[in-house]
């Protein structure tokens, strides 16, 4: 499979997924035979991308280095950080 070049299996723990880089966000994708594509998130399943969204995930991956795949996964997932946690964090109803 030419599009999870980046996701090995990882024998020791039974997984499927393991992260390749130290500097990785602790996602993982997986294209499965039907063509839908499990996307994971430090081993736990984060994502399911079925047909047209599946076959633009793969082709958008094929395009990015690792760290921009890793955005990526992370701005479909909803699992990013916004920017503002510093100043919500300030606000009166928050404290």
């Amino acid at each position: 499979m030419p599009y999870n070049a980046y996701v090995v299996p990882d024998s020791d723990a039974g997984s499927e997924y393991t992260q390749m880089n130290s500097t990785d966000l602790g996602f993982a994708f997986k294209q499965s035979k039907n063509g839908d594509v499990s996307i994971t998130h430090n081993g736990k399943q984060a994502a399911t991308l079925r047909k047209e969204k599946a076959e633009w995930f793969l082709e958008d991956m094929s395009n990015q280095s690792f760290e921009g795949q890793q955005q990526e996964m992370a701005r479909l997932t909803g699992n990013y950080r916004r920017g503002n946690e510093r100043t919500a964090k300030q606000h009166p109803r928050n404290r």
